[in-house]
């Protein structure tokens, strides 16, 4: 089976890896606070799934690192907007607190299905 990578713009990293159906993704961006950071985070994420054959209805599983475990819940009111109130397309999901980069306050992985 093959390895299909998609080339993102950071050194030593892919944007997203998909292999055997399963896609692999990660994305932080730029921004002054947690709300703007996570909704531009998750933009890329939305990306990232598509051009790897996905979407987040596809998600089976979320980590999500934040620089201020304070700020969780700004978080999670972007996050719930954009999964949205279906329960049947809510992954599992870890948040958990994390030093990141400097100026980064959230970094999302995801591991999502292919859509068939």
């Amino acid at each position: 089976m093959s390895i299909n990578r998609f080339r993102g713009s950071a050194t030593g990293r892919n944007r997203c890896v998909e292999h055997a159906g399963i896609v692999y993704a990660v994305a932080t961006a730029p921004g002054d606070d947690i709300k703007v950071q996570t909704r531009d985070t998750l933009a890329h994420l939305d990306e990232s799934l598509k051009m790897a054959g996905s979407d987040k209805t596809r998600i089976l599983q979320a980590q999500i690192f934040l620089a201020d475990m304070a700020e969780k819940s700004l978080m999670d009111e972007v996050w719930n907007d954009w999964i949205g109130p279906d329960w049947q397309n809510w992954p599992q999901r870890a948040c958990v607190g994390a030093p990141l980069a400097p100026a980064t306050l959230v970094e999302i992985i995801l591991t999502a299905m292919k859509k068939d």
